[in-house]
């Protein structure tokens, strides 16, 4: 895994992108959409319907969640 600088969040679309590729959530993951989107002001359209996608495909089981 690549290590990121907590003083510079990851984009939302590389966190997003990440999770959807491997199709798994893990904590590490968790925590960085969770830094992300604190680290933002707002979201747009695209990003609200991804991060949808992320709550749909867990309760799909789409996506497992991973510690």
């Amino acid at each position: 895994m690549q290590a990121t600088s907590t003083s510079t969040p990851m984009s939302l679309e590389t966190v997003l992108e990440r999770i959807f590729a491997i199709g798994r959530i893990t904590r590490r993951d968790q925590q960085l959409l969770m830094s992300t989107l604190l680290s933002k002001e707002g979201l747009n359209e695209r990003e609200r319907q991804q991060i949808s996608r992320i709550f749909d495909g867990i309760q799909r089981g789409l996506l497992k969640v991973v510690d």
